[in-house]
């Protein structure tokens, strides 16, 4: 079993409210749930209007299955007009851990 992670830090455009900034995450982590099929959420920076943390986890019995899952996710994000990607953490966790 491989377990990958992702965590996404996000500067969000011209949003003046909590309201505006879930109408913007709420999209992104949905797609993500949809489209790849991992758990997805808002993790942190909760109580900030402009800045967002975004967490997925994929589980799968194989490794490059997991790594091709994280770079999609990774672009989907990237290619965002709407936010700018701070930084990305990526862990792995695989049988050896």
């Amino acid at each position: 079993m491989y377990v990958g992670t992702l965590s996404f830090d996000l500067l969000l455009g011209d949003v003046r409210s909590l309201k505006e900034k879930r109408s913007v995450v709420r999209p992104i982590v949905a797609e993500l749930q949809r489209k790849y099929a991992v758990s997805a959420a808002e993790v942190d920076h909760l109580d900030l209007y402009r800045r967002a943390c975004i967490g997925l986890a994929v589980v799968a019995g194989d490794a490059g299955h997991v790594s091709d899952v994280l770079d999609r996710c990774e672009r989907l994000v990237a290619g965002r007009p709407e936010v700018e990607l701070l930084s990305v953490r990526r862990r792995f966790h695989g049988d050896d851990d």
